[in-house]
C-alpha cells in the first residue's frame, strides 16, 4: 500500500488545528469530504488516527507518530517537484544549508566557476534540522556542526574553530580576556540540545531553557538564566548588549563538516563537497571576519 500524500496533506491539516471544520476551510473542500479522506487513511494504516468527542478531537499515539513523519515526507515531496520544475525550465539549483557563523560563499564562487549554470541558493539551519532537512531533500548539501545523527549521511570534516564563553554582562568574569572550564565550572548551562553533547568536560547544571538557535541563546543569557558556549565564528555575526563573549581555550572546539544524504548521487553535489574541502582554509578565516555577509545575501537572492 502506497501512502497517498494528498490524504497526508489533509491529515496534517487536521492536525495542526485538532478541528474538521477549521482544517476544511482551509483545504478549500468540504468537511464531509475531508472526514471521508480521513477514514480512508486510517482504514489504509489500519490504525486510528484521531479520537472525537463531546471534548474535541485529539491524536491518538499512531496520529502522533504519523504526524512526526508526515513533514519529512510532504517536505521530500516539494523539494522532487521543486527540483523537477528547475529542470523543466532548463535551470539547475543547488541548495546549500548552514549553521551559524558559518560562510558559504567560498566553496560557493569556487563551485560557480566550474558550474555557472548551476544557481547556488542557501539557507540557513538549527541544530535540530541538519539532518531532517538533508535526508528529505530540502537542501543538498550542509555546512553542518557536530553532534549530528549520520544515520543515512555522508559526512566529511572541513575545519575545527575555537569556542567563546557566553556570558551575562554583569557576570563576575565578563571583564576577563579569557576563561577556563573549571573557572565556570557548576554555572547553570543553557544548551541547545541534550546535555551529553556539551562540549565541556565539566559538570554544568541544566538551567532547563532549550535554545534552538544562537538568538533565543543570547536571550536566556542575557535574562541571567545561565552561560553558554558558541563557535567562535557565530560570536562574529551576533551580538547583543547584555551579553559578552569570553574566549576559553581549554573547551573542546567545534568541528563543522560538509553533509548530504547518501542517496545524493549527483556529480554536482560531488564538486560541491571537492569546491568545500578546497576551501575550507579560506571558509574558517571567513567566519571570524564579517566581510563575507554582503556575498551571501548576494547567493542568496539570486534567481
Amino acid at each position: 500500500m502506497d501512502l497517498d500524500l494528498r490524504k497526508l496533506r489533509y491529515f496534517a491539516a487536521v492536525a495542526d488545528h485538532l478541528h474538521f471544520g477549521r482544517a476544511a476551510d482551509e483545504l478549500h473542500i468540504a468537511q464531509p469530504v475531508l472526514s471521508r479522506q480521513i477514514r480512508a487513511l486510517e482504514q489504509d494504516l489500519g490504525a486510528s488516527l484521531f479520537t472525537r468527542d463531546r471534548h474535541g478531537v485529539a491524536l491518538t499515539d499512531a496520529g502522533r507518530q504519523l504526524l512526526a513523519d508526515t513533514g519529512p515526507l510532504l517536505a521530500s515531496a516539494h523539494a522532487v517537484r521543486r527540483r523537477v520544475s528547475d529542470a523543466a525550465r532548463g535551470s539547475r539549483r543547488l541548495t546549500v544549508g548552514f549553521r551559524a557563523g558559518i560562510p558559504v560563499i567560498p566553496a560557493a564562487r569556487a563551485f560557480e566557476a566550474r558550474h555557472p549554470d548551476v544557481v547556488v541558493d542557501v539557507q540557513r539551519i538549527e541544530w535540530d534540522d541538519q539532518a531532517p532537512l538533508l535526508l528529505d531533500g530540502r537542501i543538498d548539501v550542509g555546512y553542518v556542526r557536530l553532534p549530528i545523527d549520520e544515520a543515512g549521511l555522508r559526512v566529511t570534516p572541513l575545519y575545527t574553530e575555537p569556542r567563546v564563553a557566553v556570558l551575562p554582562a554583569g557576570h563576575r568574569l565578563a571583564g576577563r580576556t579569557e576563561v577556563t572550564e573549571a573557572d565556570l565550572a557548576g554555572e547553570p548551562l543553557v544548551w541547545h540540545a541534550d546535555p551529553s553533547t556539551q562540549p565541556t568536560r565539566r559538570p554544568h547544571p541544566d538551567a532547563g531553557y532549550l535554545a534552538r538557535g544562537v538568538d533565543e541563546t543570547l536571550e536566556h543569557v542575557a535574562a541571567g538564566r545561565g552561560i553558554s558556549f558558541l563557535a567562535r565564528s557565530a560570536s562574529v555575526f551576533y551580538s547583543h548588549p547584555e551579553v559578552v563573549y569570553v574566549p576559553i581555550p581549554d573547551l573542546s572546539p567545534d568541528q563543522v563538516c560538509l553533509a548530504a544524504a547518501e542517496s545524493q548521487t549527483s556529480p554536482v553535489v560531488d564538486d560541491f563537497f571537492a569546491a568545500a574541502q578546497a576551501t575550507a582554509e579560506i571558509t574558517a578565516e571567513c567566519g571570524n571576519h564579517e566581510m563575507w555577509r554582503l556575498g551571501s545575501d548576494t547567493l542568496s537572492k539570486r534567481g
